[in-house]
This record gives C-alpha cells, sequence and structure tokens, in this order.
C-alpha cells in the first residue's frame, strides 16, 4: 500500500488557497456542480450499478447505496440550499477594546482539513464536499470499497466544477477505498485537523479508539419512541409507522417502541395491520409478547435486542409502566440520537424532552426529521451525538472554530 501522505501534502496545501477564494467564486463553484449533478445523472447511476452489482441483493442495507434519479435530483437541491446559507468563516464573533489599549477580535475560521470515514452512502461524498467548499474547509473523503465506483464517478464531478471556477481541485481529495489507506489517516495528524466518521456504531467505535486526529462523532442511533397512555391512538400508530419503515436503514428510524402498559392492549392491536403491511419483525419483551400474539412476524425479544440499531424492517417492543418506566429505559439503552413521546399531556412531553438526555427530542412527532435538509441546514456530514463542540446535525455552521486577532501600538507585558 503506497503512501498516501503525497495526497494529504496537496490537500492541506489547496485548503491555504481555498481559504483565498471568493464568495461568488465558491457559490459558482458549487451552483455548476448542482448542475453537473443533473446532468450526469446517466453516468452517476451506471457507476452505481456496478456498486450494487457487488452486493448481496437481500441486504437492506443496499438503500444506503442505492442511486436513484430522484435521490441525485434531491443532492442537487441540497447543495442549492447549502448555497443560499451564509459563509459561517470570517464572521466576527467579539471585539473589545482593552485598557492598555489592545484591540481583540475573535473571529470563526474554517477548521483547516477535514476528513471523513463513511460506508456505503454515495451522497455523503457530495454532502461532504459541498460543506467543505462553501465553508472553505479543504476535505480528505474515505469512503467504503461498497462504494468505489460511485465515489469515483462524484469525485470527476466535483473536481470538474472546481477547476471551472479556478479553485484547487486537490481541496477534495477521495483517497483509495482499501482498508489499510485507514490506518494512515488516523496518523496524520500533521494533515487533518478533525477526523468525522459516519456509519454503523461499530465504525464510530473503531475509529473513536484508533485516531490519533481529533475525533467528532456522528453516532449510530437507537432511537425510541414511546406511547404514553394519554397519546392520540391515531397519531401515534402513524408517527411509530413511520419512524419505523419510511427508511429502516438510517440512523433516525426507530428501533424500540415503548408503550405505557395502561394503553398497550389498545395500542398494540391497533398497529399490527400497518406494521404486518411493510412486514416488520417485532421483538417483543414477555407482556408485549402475549398482546401480540397472533402476529406473522412475532419473536421473543433477548435483552440484546433492546439495544441493537436494527437498520432493517425490525423493531423491538416493550410494555413499560408509566413515565418514569420509560425515561428510566431510555436512559438504559439509548445512543443519544433522537428519542419522541406521543401524549396529549402537555407536562409530560415537557418533562421528557427536558429529562431526555439526546441530540434531539420530539414530542408528538417522528424521529425521522432529525436531519440536516431537514431542520433547514442545508445538508450534514451527520448527526452529532457527542456533547464538545457540535450536537445533533452537523453541518455548515459548525465546520468552523475560532482565531482570536489582536491588534497592538508596541504594548508590552
Amino acid at each position: 500500500m503506497k503512501t498516501i501522505e503525497p495526497l494529504l501534502v496537496k490537500t492541506a496545501k489547496a485548503g491555504i488557497a481555498l481559504r483565498a477564494a471568493g464568495e461568488q467564486q465558491i457559490k459558482a463553484c458549487l451552483r455548476t456542480l448542482a448542475a453537473l449533478l443533473e446532468q450526469e445523472t446517466a453516468a452517476l447511476i451506471q457507476a452505481n450499478q456496478k456498486d450494487l452489482g457487488r452486493q448481496d441483493p437481500g441486504n437492506p442495507r443496499n438503500d444506503r447505496l442505492l442511486l436513484n434519479e430522484k435521490r441525485i435530483k434531491a443532492i442537487a437541491g441540497s447543495i442549492r440550499k447549502v448555497i443560499r446559507l451564509a459563509d459561517p468563516s470570517g464572521k466576527t464573533l467579539d471585539k473589545r477594546k482593552l485598557p492598555n489599549g489592545l484591540l481583540l477580535e475573535k473571529i470563526a475560521v474554517p477548521l483547516g482539513v477535514v476528513g471523513a470515514v463513511y460506508e456505503s452512502r454515495p451522497n455523503v461524498t457530495f454532502d461532504i464536499a459541498a460543506l467543505c467548499i462553501r465553508s472553505r474547509n479543504a476535505c480528505v473523503l474515505k469512503g467504503s470499497s461498497e462504494a468505489a465506483d460511485t465515489n469515483i464517478a462524484a469525485l470527476k464531478l466535483i473536481h470538474k466544477a472546481l477547476k471551472q471556477h479556478g479553485i484547487d481541485a486537490n481541496c477534495v481529495t477521495l483517497l483509495p477505498p482499501e482498508r489499510e489507506t485507514v490506518a494512515q489517516l488516523f496518523a496524520a495528524t500533521k494533515y487533518v485537523d478533525v477526523l468525522i466518521p459516519r456509519g454503523s456504531a461499530s465504525l464510530i467505535q473503531f475509529v473513536r479508539e484508533n485516531s490519533q486526529v481529533p475525533v467528532i462523532e456522528t453516532g449510530a442511533g437507537v432511537c425510541h419512541v414511546y406511547v404514553e397512555k394519554e397519546a392520540d391512538l391515531n397519531k401515534a400508530v402513524d408517527i411509530v409507522v413511520n419512524a419505523k419503515v419510511s427508511r429502516p436503514s438510517v440512523c433516525n428510524a426507530m428501533d424500540t417502541v415503548l408503550v405505557d402498559a395502561a394503553i398497550a392492549p389498545a395500542f398494540l392491536t391497533a398497529i399490527q395491520p400497518q406494521m404486518e403491511k411493510f412486514g416488520v419483525e417485532l421483538l417483543a419483551d414477555p407482556a408485549a409478547h402475549k398482546l401480540l400474539k397472533g402476529y406473522p412476524h412475532l419473536q421473543k425479544a433477548t435483552a440484546a435486542d433492546f439495544d441493537r440499531e436494527f437498520q432493517s424492517l425490525k423493531c423491538a417492543v416493550k410494555v413499560v409502566k408509566d413515565l418514569d418506566d420509560a425515561l428510566e429505559h431510555i436512559r438504559l439503552h439509548s445512543t443519544k440520537h433522537s428519542e419522541a413521546i406521543v401524549s396529549k399531556n402537555k407536562q409530560k412531553c415537557r418533562r421528557f424532552q427536558q429529562e431526555v438526555d439526546a441530540a434531539a427530542v420530539y414530542s408528538n412527532a417522528s424521529t425521522r426529521f432529525t436531519d440536516g435538509e431537514e431542520f433547514g441546514l442545508g445538508a450534514e456530514i451527520g448527526i452529532s451525538t457527542q456533547k464538545l463542540h457540535a450536537r445533533g446535525p452537523f453541518a455548515l455552521e459548525k465546520l468552523v472554530t475560532e482565531k482570536w486577532i489582536i491588534t497592538g501600538k508596541g504594548q508590552i507585558r
């Protein structure tokens, strides 16, 4: 395996040039990239089909890998939204003069070189590149071998847009897909300022435990919906079904539904037809299993099932005594991604939102909304579940840090 150092050197140098690019130059580059996506849809789909052809057709995670016309159009739309957002770099955050005459200014500056390690999801290649270009960060992308052909095709379009507008194309670098590349990236403290993993819990843990480069986690989601005893049952069914089936392979999909014992018989009866319609496998605790008897895709839950991010049409079900019991279960099993309560009781909803420790906490809405674009942030690198630097959708506004600029007239201390 060749060293990736020459690539990283070029990326770091290109990042310096990117920071000097004009606002209109950057916007024009991204407009061109969005247009190229739509013009080259057929070529992107052709490359993506090569990647899909190497996968097991029955793997539910193929949904993450798939690109089609609708998704490519959505990526282009997301890039156009990023263009309309304000550049977060260069903003003056604080300005004051000290008694000794020194002028202090705190300004927002790009992080520098952003490294990203991610699985499948070729849309992430475009999302990270667009966000980094807009915020004047260079980026080093390490996609998975599953999406190798799609990522190469994506990089060609990104580089074409950059070159058309006089920006050094090396500011966006795609590393070779081989696993050996990752170890070199982990040690690249001289060239990479921050590393962001996006993917499964095992990938994130591996990056966190092995990287010498500072890591910002975009966490896996073990997401819950708690149906409280004062819930509107029709709304509860709609929310739970949407949270589970609308796109089960993503991190904001629901993994466990908690049902208040007082309404468990009514709710579990009401939800069965919809879950059966989509072929959802229910892994139930003893109380729920008894109430769901006769459901065709029913299994007894193990203790481990309540800590699983299924990423498929599987869902754990547990009957809880009350709000306190639900809060305790979430405290023990949540990955602090997205959690929801369904209830008409505003006081209980408020308590749930205050006490649950997660990046996004909902009342009477699906967890599926935890997304940079849905939040009006244009796009995202991932959902951060940690508390340092950023939490929730890691989007354009968080791709900066701070720098102090001090101007004096000969002062000495």
